[in-house]
């Protein structure tokens, strides 16, 4: 293996971690990591001081460009629109800062950034790069960047979840809204939603799901009692780790149908989010590595 290809399959996984965090999406982050090997591939190493670093600015080059991109395709989305979800290994779980970062609830707060105050966030915050690297890797002088990194703390923390979440703490909730639907009983589920609990549900225009968000317990609940007894007769519900969180895998006939992730704040569900988008659901066949 010649060096470049050594370096590259060495940072692999934290390349496509940025990516991924970046854009939301795993078939997307997949392209950029393409994009950025055949950069990679015709550098002159012995110009490259630190491999690491002029990876992830390749790579956070490529995926800002296709982040823009991106966003254009979300304005045709038909209906909400989810991340793409990844099985992901147990021992992401280990790694609180690693889990909180690619969880479902989180990258969908990154959403609501501009672009370039993503990628400071995602390079500042979750893999702690110095300012000088983040500002070659976006264009933008250390000091803009010291600032949009300090715009963007302040947007996430005022829209992340409240504390910490443990995954015993979203496991449970899980189990019990699994109860519901193999018993029929969506009592202990709603004791377990906000009051201002919003489901998501991302069916591409491909298959069928909520066209937009439901919000209140109340109107979530009937919307799930009206589903309980489709999902029991025909389905299976599985346990899964699903960007670095419990969630539950819905089967119909031996194939995956739907994704469920939930977001807990102060011990009650304040989001749930089921993905059935057909081209969203190849990742969570088999796991992704994902790493920092």
């Amino acid at each position: 293996m010649d060096s470049a290809t050594a370096a590259f399959v060495a940072h692999r996984n934290l390349l496509f971690t940025v990516a991924y965090e970046m854009l939301g999406s795993a078939a997307d982050a997949e392209d950029v990591l393409q994009e950025t090997w055949l950069r990679w591939a015709n550098v002159d190493l012995d110009t490259v001081r630190d491999q690491r670093a002029y990876l992830v600015r390749i790579t956070t080059r490529q995926a800002l460009d296709r982040l823009r991109t991106l966003r254009r395709r979300k304005e045709s989305y038909v209906g909400p629109w989810l991340p793409e979800p990844l099985l992901t290994a147990p021992d992401v779980a280990e790694d609180v800062e690693l889990a909180e970062s690619v969880s479902m609830a989180m990258l969908l707060v990154l959403e609501t950034l501009t672009p370039t105050e993503r990628a400071v966030f995602v390079l500042r915050e979750v893999f702690d790069l110095e300012y000088d690297e983040i500002a070659e890797a976006v264009d933008k002088s250390p000091a803009a960047v010291r600032q949009i990194a300090h715009r963007a703390r302040a947007h996430v923390a005022a829209r992340r979840p409240r504390g910490v979440v443990s995954a015993a703490e979203t496991r449970d909730a899980l189990e019990a809204f699994q109860r519901a639907v193999e018993t029929g009983d969506l009592q202990r589920l709603l004791d377990l939603l906000a009051p201002d609990v919003v489901l998501l549900g991302d069916g591409g225009g491909v298959v069928q799901a909520v066209p937009k968000p439901i919000v209140g317990a109340d109107r979530v609940a009937r919307l799930l009692g009206a589903a309980v007894g489709r999902i029991a007769a025909v389905g299976s519900l599985l346990p899964a780790q699903v960007n670095g969180y419990p969630a539950l895998i819905l089967r119909i006939n031996g194939e995956i149908d739907t994704v469920i992730a939930v977001r807990i704040d102060d011990g009650l569900i304040t989001g749930l989010y089921a993905v059935r988008n057909p081209e969203k659901l190849s990742h969570v066949e088999r796991e992704t590595a994902v790493s920092r």
